[in-house]
């Protein structure tokens, strides 16, 4: 985890791997799963039988790769399960768009803001169009628009040595509404336009979709 003021925010998008830990513990059953499958968009939302955490796109993924078809109250009850929790709105955005970190060998300024998590630009992250990026084929034939996640840490690392949080897939964040919760940072199946501090969406908390993960945070205390 890195720290930011006074939290500490996991450095990568929670992984497939450590979800796996939790679901076996707990005997976790996702709201996708009993449902049948989670949801994508085409032309409008639609159910994909069998999309869920374990195969977000139907299929057996990698351990590292992002996990997925989670929920709100599922990805918060994953990090308290970690004595952990889902970052407030505020939080997410201080740590993706200022530097916190005195001494760092990625280039970024020492309590510099910047316009993206990776600085000036969105080069080396995983989004459609907008990011150079080196696209993964794997997922794409399941897929109308984009190419899907790609694993964690296999992007750009970022602002305070964070990777993900813009592109590859929203992450939840709490906001004080008790039906719908916010994502940030865009993902793989939009540009550079929705990685901005002020693209703010919300979704409705029970939602579980192929481009929605989420990441941890907990409070630091000298």
């Amino acid at each position: 985890m890195q720290k930011i003021l006074n939290f500490l925010i996991d450095k990568t998008e929670v992984t497939i791997g450590e979800f796996k830990v939790y679901a076996k513990e707990t005997l976790f059953i996702s709201l996708a799963e009993k449902n049948g499958g989670g949801l994508v968009y085409e032309n409008g939302w639609v159910q994909k039988n069998g999309w869920n955490w374990k195969k977000p796109y139907g299929l057996a993924a990698l351990d590292n790769e992002p996990v997925v078809h989670i929920n709100f109250n599922e990805a918060e009850n994953y990090c308290k399960w970690n004595k952990k929790r889902i970052p407030t709105i505020n939080e997410w955005e201080l740590a993706a768009y200022t530097e916190f970190r005195i001494n760092n060998k990625d280039g970024y300024k020492f309590k510099k803001s910047y316009p993206y998590p990776t600085g000036e630009n969105t080069l080396g992250l995983n989004c459609l169009n907008d990011c150079n990026f080196n696209y993964p084929s794997k997922y794409s034939k399941f897929l109308l628009r984009g190419y899907g996640h790609v694993s964690t840490s296999s992007t750009k690392k970022g602002i305070n040595g964070l990777y993900d949080m813009g592109g590859n897939v929203w992450e939840w964040v709490d906001i004080n509404d008790n039906s719908y919760k916010g994502t940030k940072g865009g993902s793989w199946w939009y540009g550079k336009n929705q990685m901005i501090q002020g693209y703010n969406t919300i979704k409705p908390k029970n939602m579980s979709a192929v481009y929605i993960g989420f990441r941890c945070v907990k409070d630091f205390k000298n």
